[in-house]
């Protein structure tokens, strides 16, 4: 169980529920004379399960790289609303933000491909989730005495909260490395909830996995989003999964939004049985 210290994050997390987090304003993206995004723009609000599918090629990863800094898209603008001391709401343009800058401000992602450090136990790819909330410099931090140590601790505290969430505590001294690989796409999902995040981007965070661990995976999507409040983008190509878990679906198709709406809208739509649910049977 997640603490009220882990619950206490950045201002972001003020916003109120219902209200709009991010919102995508008519994004584009092109590559030479590809179009990965053309005019994307819908909104994440505040408390939501989003889920971004589409089929292979639609722009969803790309999406998210735009939103987490990784690309810059040439048109549009990518809105994160956050709360000021004095209880207004503040929009922060993502648009031309650095990686790291968007991550102070509360957005953290896990990938598609696992991208850990195999050669470091699970414990020491949590901490660096901790990163962007280690305040002090170089030498104390290579002495690791006094305020150093401290601070240490008391991130330890944090990571072995979402351990426990996570139901990493066998594996906490193994090297990530050595794991399963269901194992190793939980311990993703925990460096990004170290961040302490209020919108946490996954992308196919159960890419490659069995009916069981897709199951398993789902819950803790859910106990992250129930327990932490956090905010959630999912990007999942399982219709069952996305159905049951999500409030909100978007759906691209060729870089362009095609549908935007409840997921039962959404599996009615037309457009999206032929573009992506058709394939699947219409499930």
């Amino acid at each position: 169980m997640l603490t009220r210290a882990y619950r206490h994050q950045l201002n972001s997390s003020l916003i109120p529920p219902g209200q709009p987090l991010l919102e995508v304003r008519d994004i584009s993206l092109r590559f030479g004379g590809v179009h990965a995004l053309a005019e994307v723009a819908f909104t994440v609000t505040e408390g939501d399960i989003h889920a971004v599918i589409g089929p292979n090629g639609a722009g969803k990863s790309s999406l998210l790289n735009c939103i987490s800094g990784l690309y810059r898209p040439q048109h549009g603008a990518i809105v994160l609303h956050t709360a000021a001391t004095d209880g207004d709401q503040q929009q922060r343009n993502l648009t031309r933000l650095p990686p790291h800058r968007i991550a102070q401000l509360g957005v953290a992602r896990s990938f598609q491909n696992i991208e850990l450090f195999s050669h470091l136990t699970v414990l020491e790819n949590l901490m660096l989730g901790r990163h962007v909330h280690m305040r002090h410099r170089l030498l104390p931090s290579l002495v690791w005495f006094g305020p150093a140590r401290r601070q240490e601790i008391a991130q330890r505290e944090l990571i072995e909260e979402v351990v426990d969430l996570l139901q990493l505590q066998a594996h906490r001294h193994k090297p990530v490395g050595s794991l399963a690989y269901g194992i190793q796409k939980r311990v993703e999902l925990g460096r990004a909830l170290c961040l302490q995040p209020a919108l946490l981007l996954l992308d196919e965070p159960m890419a490659g996995m069995n009916a069981e661990e897709k199951e398993d995976m789902a819950r803790y999507v859910l106990d992250v989003h129930e327990l932490a409040g956090v905010t959630v983008v999912l990007i999942e190509h399982d219709m069952n999964v996305v159905m049951d878990i999500s409030n909100q679906i978007t759906v691209l198709d060729f870089g362009r939004v095609i549908a935007d709406g409840a997921p039962e809208d959404v599996k009615a739509d037309d457009r999206v049985i032929e573009a992506y649910l058709g394939a699947e049977g219409g499930a």
